[in-house]
């Protein structure tokens, strides 16, 4: 197992496929982007189907998400879809996606096994999209929602951030768009990770703020805290249910003590935290012809140096020099 020196267990695998993407959403990126990785130093098809393979069936890897940057610009990406549900013992794949793109392959997608699809969309309003995003792609997104949803891609989760100023009092149309839709919404507050390091704590809206606004419209109830177990999201019933809503509060809220996450970039590094400055080479080793013991055993290595937290509130904490597009959700 991939178990780190506080008795914490990884099982869930997220997996960068690209640090690219076809959005400059502000909390991420400048809007002229990013150099991106050169093609010869991102993992190979095979080497992603590899190295997944050696967390499932030796490490205990239950559950795949494979992230970007922007997964749907990897081309591959239903082949990769098909060769990971193939596994023995079969892990639940998921992906993480900004949904331009979903409406063209959410039915390959779903033939070849994934298993649920979470779909960022932080605004109702396309002129406010183009604002934060710096493209004009608000119809892609919500025709990318529907074919998930038609394609039984469910719960079609979606994503959103909001950001003071900008969409703050979107909170309360979001849910309501997502429960008529039938899609499960879950805010995520804003993390350090914008590769422009301009994010501020004040500048942040706190999931205390979110839960506020909310409830301005809506009676909410914590569900049952038993089950949300690992889950970074805390989930609370909306007028009673069946319906629900997440709250993420990295930030305000850490969920350190329960993480279960361990995460591959794009150019093959184990990474422990989205915070994490360390990073763990399995590329180069795999590409000098290390097998599949070498390979997981240099993975439990890195996972056993995970540390505590994230240490956000720690006077001494770096934001990371990756930003999220690199990293990978």
């Amino acid at each position: 197992m991939l178990r780190d020196s506080f008795g914490r267990v990884a099982t869930d695998l997220r997996v960068s496929l690209t640090d690219k993407c076809n959005l400059r959403c502000t909390y991420c990126m400048p809007p002229e982007g990013l150099d991106w990785l050169p093609t010869a130093q991102l993992l190979t098809a095979d080497e992603i189907v590899r190295l997944v393979r050696v967390g499932v069936e030796r490490l205990g890897i239950t559950e795949v998400r494979y992230t970007g940057g922007e997964p749907l610009l990897r081309r591959e990406l239903v082949d990769i879809v098909t060769r990971t549900t193939a596994l023995e013992p079969r892990p639940q794949v998921l992906l993480t996606t900004n949904g331009i793109g979903l409406a063209r392959v959410a039915e390959p997608l779903a033939r070849a096994g994934l298993d649920r699809v979470n779909v960022s969309l932080d605004t109702l309003d396309p002129a406010t999209f183009k604002r934060l995003a710096h493209r004009d792609r608000h119809a892609d997104v919500i025709e990318g929602l529907a074919a998930a949803d038609a394609a039984g891609l469910r719960p079609v989760k979606v994503n959103a951030v909001l950001m003071r100023g900008v969409n703050d009092h979107e909170a309360v149309p979001l849910l309501r768009f997502c429960l008529d839709q039938g899609y499960e919404l879950r805010f995520i507050e804003q993390m350090p990770l914008d590769a422009q390091h301009g994010w501020t704590r004040e500048g942040m809206i706190t999931a205390d703020e979110i839960l506020e606004r909310l409830s301005s419209a809506f009676d909410l109830a914590p569900d049952d805290l038993e089950q949300r177990g690992s889950a970074p999201a805390e989930r609370f019933l909306v007028d009673g249910g069946p319906a629900r809503v997440g709250v993420i509060g990295s930030v305000t809220r850490p969920f350190c003590g329960a993480c279960d996450r361990v995460r591959l970039t794009a150019d093959g590094q184990v990474r422990n935290c989205l915070f994490a400055t360390e990073e763990s080479d399995l590329k180069s080793a795999m590409r000098a012809g290390a097998s599949d013991d070498d390979l997981a055993a240099r993975w439990t290595a890195a996972v056993s140096r995970k540390r505590a937290g994230h240490g956000i509130d720690d006077p001494s904490f770096l934001q990371p020099s990756r930003p999220m597009s690199a990293i990978g959700g």
